[in-house]
């Protein structure tokens, strides 16, 4: 706790999925002053935006840069396999301009830390399960979220360069496909949990026998409850200070149609599964190795998947019957 008592924090994106998480929990820890940039306000893919923001965060403070201690850079432009081959232009610019130039500004302003959050996008197509650290350079991303992976890995590199040359602290993590109560269920930016949440919802509330899904189901991935990853990006603020960049998972790894049983059992609803194998799996496999967030920062997940799965259902549900 008494880390954060004279901390000022920026936390881009902190309205929104994540972010608000992040910041819940940066308060309950006493942090000084929680700063949430709009983007109504700021639009961080410009230059011009980004030094005002750091300048107003620092007047606040006396006009001394250095008052702002860190930036915990979540903003993103983010959707799943449909969205990002629809706009793969859109993801790389956006996502690499909301990035680097924000990095660069910070060292410029004094910030004593840098948090970046890159994605498991980052890794090449046929990476070794469980996916490594070190294996994020060995290979070209998945084709269908490749410009999203290689913008976001560009903090990394930069990251990197600044430590090396100016001794500026930054880190960098690599989470997983998150969910959980907040997540956007929009068809055009939802991930797949979320999306084959409200598939599921759909059908049963219809009386549909089956349903239509991407792919083969074969795929497999991993994911982290939303609330253990904002504990993770905490502490890896609080005890991570060094160049090489970290998992952030849940180490659990399941195909895309034992997902769809999982939400399943939840509702108690269990249609016949079409697959539209037209449409493309994504990545093959991924699981992380999330061995060096525990041994470099203490972290270990502590919601399980069956019960996060729930908590995101309930919250869904909730929702739609909050708006009927």
């Amino acid at each position: 706790m008494g880390f954060w008592q004279d901390k000022r924090v920026i936390v881009t994106g902190g309205a929104g999925f994540l972010g608000s998480f992040v910041v819940a929990k940066l308060r309950q820890r006493g942090a000084a002053e929680v700063i949430v940039p709009r983007s109504a306000e700021y639009d961080l893919r410009r230059d011009s935006d980004v030094q005002r923001l750091l300048y107003q965060s620092a007047k606040r403070a006396g006009g001394r840069p250095q008052a702002v201690n860190m930036i915990v850079h979540l903003a993103a432009n983010v959707g799943g396999i449909g969205a990002n081959r629809a706009r793969p232009a859109e993801f790389f610019f956006d996502n690499l301009m909301m990035g680097v130039p924000l990095l660069d500004h910070a060292w410029r302003a004094g910030v004593k830390k840098f948090v970046a959050l890159g994605t498991v996008c980052n890794y090449p197509k046929h990476t070794p399960v469980p996916f490594k650290e070190e294996d994020v350079w060995n290979g070209y991303p998945e084709e269908t979220n490749a410009p999203y992976g290689l913008a976001k890995k560009m903090l990394l590199v930069q990251s990197q360069a600044y430590r090396q040359q100016y001794g500026f602290n930054s880190i960098f993590l690599m989470p997983v496909n998150l969910y959980g109560p907040g997540d956007s269920f929009d068809p055009e930016k939802s991930h797949v949990i979320p999306a084959l949440i409200k598939k599921l919802v759909e059908a049963r509330d219809a009386g549909a026998a089956v349903v239509t899904a991407w792919g083969t189901g074969k795929a497999t991935r991993e994911f982290l409850y939303v609330e253990d990853c904002a504990e993770a990006i905490v502490l890896a603020a609080e005890k991570y200070d060094a160049s090489d960049p970290v998992n952030l998972g849940s180490g659990m790894e399941i195909s895309i149609g034992e997902l769809i049983g999982k939400i399943g059992d939840v509702l108690d609803f269990h249609p016949r599964v079409e697959w539209d194998t037209s449409k493309p799996d994504g990545q093959p496999r991924r699981c992380l190795d999330v061995s060096k967030a525990e041994k470099l920062f203490g972290f270990r997940v502590r919601t399980t998947f069956e019960e996060g799965l729930r908590k995101t259902v309930d919250w869904y549900l909730k929702q739609l019957s909050a708006r009927s």
